[in-house]
């Protein structure tokens, strides 16, 4: 065996938990891969006989890689802390088999994913906070490691933890449903939506459902509003889509149950949902529609067909 080869089969050994780290610091499969494979183009060029522990060095380096990402991605100006856009949240679809699972190459990943409500507090997060947040309490990387690669004190980088954890814990105390409560909410709104059936509906949806769509298509789907509150127009806007509903199929959207929608064989929409409620009753609270076609490029309709 080549020393080479050696090293390719040592990083395929960390490449699993390289993309879990890569995806819960990104949120999409498609980046944390890149991330991953970037990792590997630096370890190639470097000498691994200098390296003490190769795990630590390349978790160091996804991680250093991802905070570019993160970094690159911000928008100009302050956003809102309340609502941001939709072209800032990752988009990252994933088709569910007939029994509701995900492809068995993702599961390791998407079992330690998070939901697009967590997405979306992740994405309000300054890149440094995310880091320090995901690295150390998901992972469990002590600060001092966490402080070189965001180029703080250790101090400093705890405090962002800390930071991070109070408003993650602030979103996802809301006692939202069980993944597979939620899966049932989902296929409950796309199954009234075909057949017409407001009422039905009606019984699904939260009282201050929100629905915000972001794309060139917006009116085809919902009408002319990019953003619509309460259950009954909330009910009326989803049977404008009972004729787009036959094409539309059951995924996993950034980690929670959705679905995605294809004109014929083309990428029409991808939509997203929150949900709410207590311990004996929850609904859909919320539902991101995304209609861009560059964000929707790389879905084909033969992985969700044959799913």
């Amino acid at each position: 065996m080549t020393d080479h080869d050696w090293l390719a089969e040592r990083f395929e050994a960390e490449r699993p938990r390289l993309r879990t780290v890569a995806y819960r610091l990104l949120g999409t499969t498609v980046e944390a891969e890149d991330a991953v494979q970037d990792a590997w183009l630096r370890l190639s060029r470097s000498d691994a006989a200098a390296i003490d522990n190769l795990g630590a060095w390349l978790t160091t380096v996804v991680a250093r890689l991802s905070l570019d990402r993160l970094r690159s991605r911000k928008t100009q100006g302050e956003e809102s802390l309340d609502v941001i856009p939709l072209d800032v949240i990752p988009l990252d679809v994933q088709a569910l088999d007939a029994e509701g699972g995900v492809d068995p190459e993702r599961a390791a990943i998407l079992a330690d994913s998070v939901g697009l409500a967590m997405i979306i507090v992740l994405e309000q997060l300054t890149p440094a906070e995310r880091l320090a947040f995901v690295l150390h309490d998901t992972f469990g990387l002590p600060f001092d490691e966490i402080a070189a690669i965001v180029e703080r004190s250790p101090t400093a980088t705890r405090q962002l933890a800390s930071r991070a954890r109070r408003r993650v814990r602030g979103a996802t105390s809301s006692g939202a449903p069980s993944p597979e409560r939620q899966r049932e909410l989902v296929a409950a709104f796309l199954a009234a939506a075909r057949a017409g059936d407001f009422e039905a509906l009606l019984r699904i949806l939260d009282p201050d459902v929100a629905v915000r769509a972001e794309g060139p298509n917006v009116a085809a789907l919902l009408g002319p509003a990019r953003e619509t509150r309460g259950r009954e127009e909330v009910a009326r806007q989803a049977l404008l889509f009972r004729n787009a509903a036959a094409g539309a199929y059951l995924a996993m959207v950034n980690g929670a149950p959705g679905f995605v929608v294809f004109v014929g064989d083309r990428p029409f929409a991808v939509l997203g949902f929150h949900f709410t409620g207590g311990a004996s009753s929850h609904a859909i609270a919320g539902i991101d529609v995304v209609l861009t076609p560059g964000r929707l490029a790389n879905l084909k309709a033969t992985t969700f067909a044959g799913a």
